[in-house]
């Protein structure tokens, strides 16, 4: 009888999780240009293209055209195909975005496989490049802003809930992730297990717009991914180098970068490290965790301040010169 309540408990925990498919496999064997610390002579590519799989690619400017050097991320189902963002150049004659994604999309009755574009946030270093695509037939630019971004997926009750963007044998789900913009989603291919996190986490500096709303959105991400299988977290930069010193903010080299995957255990820890930032600026681990706002009006307050002492000094010198001429006069 134990037997029989034990298989029958066990089955009972089989039918409880989650039923997943094999995640398609593929590769982040890959060496991102490095930039230059002088750009005017014999610049690098704008653009490098990985290759993650047949169906999936991987999608970065070059430093020495934008210091941001941001990522996208291309997803090609059956009958779509998906880009997340469009990186920090507007111009296709310094970034060929649009006519290098268009290259990447087979052919579906004699033209070019729709194509979505959606964003992770509204920054203008990840939606820049929409222009390059605004005339092109059978692509659909979704707005990063937050009307827009819940009237596209339906989200009813924002940040709750999870949307799902089907591309034809390819479900890539949505999941709201606002902290560091107001609109910030992440998405998880359920077809190779990558999560794309854009600003939100990446292995760099986390800038935090609004703490509650980060802590949420960590636990809302976690949770969801607790479960599935979680092949590499992609972010949106990578501002760190192998030993996971930050590089430089603003330069145009980034020596002995560090790879720009995150692992599945470094996402389930960001609640915990983020149950101890103190709204303002703080340190766990590899990531440094700040509110720019707070910090600019920091900066701004000292200012004031040191502005004020600056003034009183000098009233009190010009005091002290007329006392002392006065002294002289008598």
């Amino acid at each position: 009888m134990k037997r029989v309540l034990c298989v029958l408990l066990a089955f009972s925990a089989m039918l409880a999780l989650p039923v997943f498919a094999q995640t398609a496999t593929g590769t982040m064997d890959v060496q991102w240009d490095a930039g230059k610390a002088d750009c005017s002579n014999e610049a690098p590519r704008p653009l490098q293209v990985h290759r993650y799989n047949d169906s999936t690619y991987v999608l970065r400017e070059n430093l020495c055209t934008t210091y941001e050097a941001p990522f996208m991320y291309l997803l090609i189902g059956e009958a779509k195909a998906l880009l997340i963002d469009t990186g920090d150049v507007a111009q296709a004659q310094k970034v060929p975005l649009a006519s290098t994604v268009m290259s990447l999309l087979p052919n579906v009755q004699g033209a070019k496989m729709p194509l979505i574009i959606v964003h992770t946030h509204g920054h203008l270093d990840h939606r820049e490049g929409d222009a390059q695509f605004a005339s092109m037939p059978n692509v659909q630019i979704v707005g990063a802003d937050l009307d827009h971004v819940k009237a596209y997926f339906g989200f009813q009750q924002w940040p709750d809930g999870v949307a799902e963007v089907d591309l034809g044998g390819r479900i890539v789900d949505v999941i709201p992730t606002p902290g560091h913009y107001p609109s910030h989603v992440s998405y998880y291919d359920r077809n190779t297990g990558l999560a794309f996190t854009g600003d939100f986490f990446l292995p760099g500096r986390l800038i935090i717009d609004d703490a509650n709303a980060d802590r949420a959105s960590a636990k809302r991400l976690a949770d969801f991914l607790r479960t599935r299988p979680v092949t590499y977290v992609l972010g949106g930069h990578v501002e760190l180098n192998r030993h996971n010193d930050l590089q430089e903010m603003g330069s145009s080299v980034h020596p002995d970068e560090r790879p720009l995957p995150l692992s599945k255990d470094d996402l389930m820890n960001l609640p915990a490290e983020l149950a101890n930032y103190n709204g303002f600026y703080g340190q766990s681990g590899m990531f440094v965790m700040y509110s720019q706002t707070r910090v600019l009006q920091g900066m701004a307050a000292a200012a004031v301040v040191l502005l004020i002492m600056l003034v009183l000094a000098v009233r009190w010198m010009l005091r002290r010169r007329k006392r002392v001429k006065a002294a002289k006069a008598s």
